[in-house]
């Protein structure tokens, strides 16, 4: 019924529980969900876990805030992605949003490794024929900008995609959906204090919304400060279906709708 679109089950707080993991997921009737890639470091557990359970999936990138890890080149994440069960390449794009607390002050202008990171992989993408998970956290104008300068426009030979964990403005979501992309919203749609997310829930057409957990982080209420897990998306669903004014039935629908669209491999399989 459910699909989480977006989770992390190779970090610390839920590795090794996979069997949990997975009994919290039947009992919430999550069906589905796709298990994300941060670091090539981490890429042979990704995909263990989906090659070894039907119901996941996989992505292979470098999240654009790890530093001090294999740099992938083109040829590698195209490789990668060539896999049955790795059906998109990400999460990549770009974040500011610690350059003054943990990067030592540096600029915008001392970011240019992101963006190069960012463009091998829209360019592995195109190649390989999948969608690009991004991530974008106090750099929506330049990650725009590079997709657009990239031909990311919904034109012919375009990747695609999905902005994930959506937190931006109403005005960088409609960009993103001229520029043909998807939207994530996660367990941050719950929070009172999201006013902006709620505005983007109610603008997103039907046909172009996803939902995610992004666990282990960013619990909904009412587990808000706790652990997440797959098994909660639901509660982003509700939250949504509510915003939108509809049956939490049709969110759940509609998204595990556009999610097999998106990332045709989970279609053909």
């Amino acid at each position: 019924m459910f699909t989480d679109s977006h989770c992390h089950l190779t970090f610390p707080e839920l590795s090794g529980q996979w069997s949990a993991v997975r009994a919290a997921m039947a009992a919430a009737q999550v069906t589905r969900a796709m298990t994300i890639c941060t670091t090539m470091e981490e890429f042979p557990q990704v995909r263990a876990l989906a090659e070894t359970n039907a119901d996941l999936w996989a992505t292979v990138g470098v999240h654009p805030d790890s530093e001090d890890v294999h740099e992938p080149s083109e040829d590698e994440l195209v490789a990668a992605a060539a896999h049955p069960r790795v059906v998109a390449i990400g999460e990549t794009g770009l974040d500011y949003y610690q350059m003054e607390e943990r990067k030592g002050g540096r600029s915008i202008a001392d970011m240019g490794w992101q963006r190069e990171r960012f463009r091998t992989h829209i360019h592995a993408a195109r190649r390989a024929g999948v969608p690009l998970v991004i991530h974008t956290r106090a750099a929506s104008a330049d990650t725009l900008a590079i997709l657009k300068e990239e031909g990311e426009e919904g034109g012919s030979g375009a990747a695609g995609g999905v902005f994930h964990c959506f937190t931006e403005t109403r005005e960088v979501a409609r960009a993103a959906l001229d520029l043909g992309f998807y939207v994530s919203l996660s367990g941050i749609v719950t929070f009172k204090s999201a006013a902006e997310v709620h505005e983007v829930a109610r603008l997103v057409p039907e046909d172009r919304l996803l939902i995610e957990t992004d666990s282990p982080y960013l619990a909904p209420v009412p587990y808000r400060g706790k652990i997440n897990m797959p098994a909660y998306v639901p509660y982003v669903a509700a939250r949504i279906a509510e915003l939108r004014g509809v049956p939490v039935e049709r969110v759940a629908e509609t998204t595990s709708a556009n999610f097999t669209r998106l990332f045709p491999k989970v279609s053909n399989a």
